[in-house]
């Protein structure tokens, strides 16, 4: 076991990956000899050299378009995309490209690309650097759409969409960069594409990921110390496209009970198709409506206001007690 941060977890992942198969290659804006804006891709450069830790110039459909080139050569690039709202350059590519090439040549063209991109809120950051775009990405059929939460499925999971034919979109909670977990680098990880329970619980069943899996696991703890004790189970999704359900619906078949948890506007979300999937299959199984708890149908506000936009504690509490009161 090593005590790792998230961004180190991913670093020692894309360093693994790289010692494996000399065909993976790291590009994007200052991965180089800066080693990312986040330092998420330091010291790869040094170790690896210019030709597999490429600086690439400032333009987001040129990543993507080099990137499906060099693939269909049998490279495995790993993009860096330095903040969500710089992705949108490059979505032309990935729509129209890179979901569309291994599906269109009936697997004959693999798609081996990785598309990294930190997300979410939380760090004071200014205009366009703290989206939650991942609905436009889990709403397009041929990609793959995770999101790690702590730095042992940060490790792990980076590696595993590393190894996928398909193209992975692979979206990283910028503001736990820095958190702090347990690593074991010699453990056999789970599947990428599956959701596991964190906490288990029988009171609420919250449904969540990304930067939100740190909170709705704090808002466990601080149930569990209410009077009277509530003990909620905490399912991090982990995969959103596919989106594996399973544990989610066999938690709310005994809690009766779902909120679902994320920092994207609630409208046409990830969020809405949890609820909507899970009310298809646990209709009869539910004591309360499906409950959301995400972020305003607004645009990211400024840094400022971000504390007021965040879903936090008290709001998972919140959407916990007006469950529990139907």
């Amino acid at each position: 076991m090593t005590a790792l941060t998230l961004s180190k977890a991913i670093n020692e992942g894309l360093r693994a990956a790289m010692e494996r198969d000399p065909k993976v290659i790291v590009m994007g804006e200052d991965v180089g000899k800066l080693g990312g804006v986040f330092r998420v891709t330091d010291g790869l450069q040094k170790d690896f050299g210019e030709q597999r830790v490429l600086d690439t110039p400032l333009a987001e459909s040129g990543i993507i378009g080099a990137a499906v080139g060099l693939a269909i050569r049998g490279f495995r690039p790993v993009c860096e995309i330095q903040f969500d709202g710089f992705v949108f350059p490059g979505y032309d590519q990935i729509v129209s490209q890179l979901a569309k090439l291994h599906f269109r040549s009936q697997g004959r063209v693999p798609m081996p690309v990785v598309v990294r991109i930190p997300f979410g809120g939380g760090i004071g950051a200014v205009e366009h650097h703290s989206e939650s775009p991942e609905a436009l990405f889990a709403h397009v059929a041929g990609l793959k759409v995770v999101a790690c939460s702590n730095p042992s499925d940060a490790y792990w999971m980076i590696q595993q969409a590393i190894a996928c034919d398909d193209p992975v979109i692979f979206f990283e909670p910028k503001r736990r960069y820095w958190e702090k977990g347990e690593v074991d680098t010699d453990t056999e990880p789970g599947p990428l594409f599956a959701s596991r329970v964190v906490r288990p619980g029988n009171a609420v069943t919250l449904a969540t990921y990304g930067p939100l899996v740190t909170t709705c696991l704090e808002a466990a703890t601080a149930a569990a110390g209410e009077e009277p004790a509530r003990e909620l189970e905490v399912v991090d999704l982990r995969t959103l496209s596919p989106l594996d359900l399973t544990p989610v619906l066999e938690s709310v078949r005994r809690t009766g009970r779902l909120v679902v948890v994320s920092e994207a506007p609630s409208e046409v979300s990830v969020a809405a198709e949890v609820a909507a999937r899970v009310q298809e299959e646990c209709f009869h199984s539910l004591e309360a409506p499906v409950l959301r708890v995400t972020g305003f149908d607004t645009p990211y506000p400024p840094a400022k206001c971000e504390e007021d936009y965040l879903p936090d504690l008290d709001r998972v509490l919140d959407a916990v007690d007006r469950s529990l009161a139907w």
